[in-house]
Parts: C-alpha cells; sequence; structure tokens
C-alpha cells in the first residue's frame, strides 16, 4: 500500500498521516508514504516504513507527472490555497486550487493511457461551491453556483473529477468539507479563520476577536471527524456514487451564539469574556451568504458521520491538542 498525499503539510494532511500511521488503511499496512507540499512536510514518527517528504508546487511543469511516477495506489489531495487568500489573490488561487488539480488529473490519465493505472483519488472540495440564496437545510440536489473563487474553483474541479472517473482513469471522489472547527495552530488566512479563533484562543486563556453577529449561523465540523470523512472515502465502494463523485459531507450547523454557550458549558464564564466583539461589516456581509447547514443524506447513508454538538467538537480538540486538560 503506498499512499501520496498532496497538502501533507497542512492541519488536515498532518493528522490524516498520523493516522494512517497508527491504524493502516482498510485493515492494510501502509508501506510507503509519498508527503508532498510547498515546504516539505515532516516525517511521521514512529512509522518505520519507507517515508518520501518531498517540497513541490503541484502547478509547476512536470510536478504532478513525477509524482504519478511513482504509481501511488491511493491519492489524498488537499493541496489548495484558502478562501480569503484566493479570492484576494486571483491568478495563485486558479493557478493552485484549479490548474494544479487539472495537472494532477492529467498525469494520472497519461499514466492510464500508457499501462492501465487507475488509483483511487480522495479530493478535499468544500461546501464552497455552493452559494446564496441557499435554503436551511440544503439539499444534496441543490445546485452549484459558488459566489467566490475559491468556491468556483472547487467546484470546476468536481467537474473534472467526474468526467475523469466517468472515462475509468481513476476511481474518485470528492469530499465536501464543512469548514473545519476548532482548527489548531495559528490563524490561517481562511476568511472563516473566527469561528475557530473564538473557541481555541479562549481555551488556553487568551484573547479572541468576533467579528459577526451571535446570530451568524455556518456548517461545521471537527478536525478528528473531517480525517475520517477522508478514511472512509479511501475504502469505500465508490460504484455506488454513479456519476454522482462529490458528496456534501455531515455536520453541526449551529450559530456563533451556539459555539459561545457550548464554550461557557465546557470552559466557563472565564473563557467566554475573553471574547472581545468588534464588528466587521465586511466580514459579516459575506457570512451571511455561507451555507447554513446541509442534510448531507447521501453522505450518512454511506456510513459518513460527525458530532452532535458543539461541546463534543470542543472536547475533541481538548483531547487531541491540549492534552485532555484545560
Amino acid at each position: 500500500m503506498h499512499i501520496l498525499t498532496i497538502g501533507a503539510g497542512g492541519m488536515l494532511g498532518r493528522k490524516l498521516t498520523e493516522r494512517l500511521v497508527r491504524d493502516g488503511l482498510a485493515g492494510q499496512p501502509v508501506h510507503s508514504l509519498t508527503l508532498v507540499d510547498i515546504v516539505a512536510p515532516d516525517a511521521p514518527v514512529g512509522f518505520a516504513n519507507k517515508t518520501d517528504c518531498v517540497a513541490a508546487d503541484l502547478s509547476a511543469p512536470g510536478t504532478a507527472a513525477r509524482l504519478i511516477a511513482l504509481r501511488p495506489d491511493v491519492i489524498f489531495h488537499f493541496a489548495a490555497i484558502v478562501s480569503g487568500e484566493a479570492e484576494a489573490d486571483f491568478e495563485k488561487g486558479y493557478r493552485i486550487n484549479l490548474d494544479g488539480t487539472r495537472d494532477l488529473f492529467e498525469a494520472i490519465r497519461m499514466a492510464h493511457v500508457l499501462d492501465g493505472y487507475c488509483p483511487r483519488v480522495v479530493f478535499a472540495s468544500s461546501i464552497a461551491v455552493v452559494g446564496a440564496p441557499l435554503p436551511y437545510p440544503i439539499p444534496d440536489e441543490f445546485h452549484s453556483t459558488p459566489l467566490t473563487s475559491y468556491g468556483t474553483q472547487k467546484a470546476i474541479s468536481e467537474l473534472l473529477l467526474a468526467d475523469y472517473s466517468r472515462h475509468g482513469f481513476f476511481d474518485g471522489i470528492g469530499i465536501r468539507l464543512p469548514t473545519i472547527c476548532i482548527r489548531p495552530g495559528l490563524p490561517n488566512k481562511a476568511a472563516s479563520g473566527f469561528f475557530s479563533n473564538i473557541l481555541r484562543e479562549p481555551l488556553v486563556g487568551k484573547p479572541a476577536v468576533l467579528p459577526v453577529p451571535d446570530t451568524i449561523r455556518h456548517w461545521h465540523t471537527s478536525p478528528r471527524s473531517a480525517v475520517g470523512f477522508m478514511i472512509h472515502a479511501a475504502t469505500m465502494d465508490l460504484s455506488v456514487l454513479g456519476a454522482r463523485r462529490s458528496l456534501s459531507m455531515p455536520g453541526l450547523s449551529a450559530t456563533v451564539g451556539d459555539q459561545i454557550e457550548a464554550l461557557r458549558r465546557v470552559a466557563g464564564d472565564e473563557a467566554v469574556a475573553l471574547i472581545r466583539r468588534e464588528p466587521d461589516a465586511a466580514i459579516t456581509a459575506m457570512c451571511e451568504g455561507w451555507a447554513p447547514g446541509f442534510t448531507a443524506t447521501r453522505a450518512r447513508e454511506l456510513g459518513f458521520t460527525a458530532e452532535d454538538s458543539f461541546d463534543d467538537i470542543i472536547r475533541a480538540h481538548i483531547e487531541d491538542e491540549l492534552e485532555g486538560a484545560l
């Protein structure tokens, strides 16, 4: 079992690698890992088998072909410019999020033509492929009408994934990830970062800025569940998907107020007092067009699962990032 992870240096890529090293994949041990990112990822601790940590830009000419020449059995594709940065830097967003993905798919197609190579491809997509006006909850059949460059790049990639899979060049599945909360580490350039900030920082005694009203509602899942989605996608029977290769994942619909009350229940009033309200009209206007929640019926029927409460999401963060204690 040889696994290639593109975007392995990111938060989800690192956590996926840890899970693969610990548990293998579908009961099979992983014999080889190729971990790729713009900066070479760290080698996983405790993995005795072959690991290649590669610094590479997927959108650079020849990069995808070199990676596919290794003939990995499963490919996890996380590599992307996040939403806020993709909106601010139009050319960079399309180069990384779309051109890099197309290069990867084309390299696999060329290998398939050469020798019948046909890997499993698990593509990290996003709920940003839908856009306002949105019903609540959003059904699986809702059309893709993204209102951001990032969402557009993911939606185009989903169409490519379905078409290349239809031709049999690879066996692909797109995982529309909810907003990941609570993201560990430092804030990134994602426009949705405050959803994590208002929980992560107070849990360790630091202040956090809330730029939107408590009434803003959004769709969330934990890093733990997101990794579980990717593992399940890599091991399930994809023939049941038919032509509809991308799935909206289960998650938790919650308002910012719901998040804050969950923080109060888990960590107390002292933590909540560290949230500083600084209204930002531009961020609020952006959030009002984001997805409030999905039915995720197809994904649930196919065995994908997520947390049932924000208390559980906060406790998962405490267990995974704070050694189980505040």
